[in-house]
């Protein structure tokens, strides 16, 4: 069976346009959620194990979470209780708070969608001088509704449960001008440290956002990234592109 899928992902690869050049991530198996950021990546695979890469090396973090996430407000993930966790000094610290999903890559806050697709942020003020109970950590209700949200350096960008695609304008108080609708459809999407954008829709397709800058931070318009098989998770950070099958392969892409 194994030589089986083996075969298969040579084939898949080798299918790929030249425009990708994907390699197989063959020291790390089964995993659900991936995330990089600021030249880190750590992920979670379906037994809720959490690892950071270290080099080439996948090393195993304590804990249980079923999502992740890296960038400039440090580490932080959710269990499957939806219990919030920053990773401080080796440990991870509870936080205040039920979330179902999270993201670390806007300008040193916090942003997440509970179990009823209600959105939150939490200001840099609070995120980075975090280390315990102590601790203030106020989160702040934003509008609309959405089960998958990420930012960077010209916005945040989130799909909601009929899977469109919103972009917000957030700054580090959680100050906001509320939701625009960005044409498409995408089942999750990823915002990365440089600003780019990718998304996988429900047939397992990746897109990425074409045309994103400080002055047209919606960008211009969505293009196809062709994968020989259907993806369900994508992260990208300082050029190379992580991908998560629906079967359980990871890849890693460079363009």
């Amino acid at each position: 069976m194994r030589t089986t899928a083996a075969f298969l992902l040579v084939l898949c690869l080798l299918a790929i346009s030249h425009a990708w050049d994907c390699q197989p991530v063959v020291d790390i198996k089964n995993l659900m959620q991936i995330d990089a950021g600021l030249g880190q990546v750590v992920a979670t695979d379906t037994s809720q194990i959490p690892y950071y890469l270290v080099g080439d090396k996948w090393i195993r973090m304590p804990g249980s979470l079923k999502h992740i996430t890296v960038g400039p407000a440090g580490i932080w993930g959710v269990n499957k209780d939806y219990a919030i966790y920053k990773y401080v000094a080796g440990n991870w610290v509870q936080a205040a708070g039920l979330l179902k999903q999270l993201d670390a890559g806007g300008d040193q806050f916090v942003v997440g969608a509970n179990m009823n697709d209600t959105p939150y942020c939490l200001a840099s003020s609070a995120t980075v001088g975090y280390k315990g109970p102590g601790s203030p950590l106020p989160w702040t209700g934003l509008p609309g509704s959405v089960k998958y949200y990420s930012c960077g350096p010209f916005g945040c960008w989130a799909v909601n449960n009929n899977d469109d695609i919103y972009l917000m304008s957030l700054n580090q108080d959680c100050q906001n001008n509320g939701w625009s609708h960005i044409e498409g459809k995408l089942s999750m999407i990823e915002v990365a440290t440089d600003g780019s954008v990718f998304g996988v829709n429900s047939v397992g397709s990746v897109y990425t956002r074409d045309g994103i800058t400080a002055s047209k931070p919606e960008g211009t318009g969505w293009s196809h990234v062709p994968m020989c098989m259907q993806m369900k998770h994508v992260t990208y950070d300082l050029g190379r592109l992580w991908v998560i099958s629906k079967s359980g392969f990871t890849m890693v892409c460079t363009h």
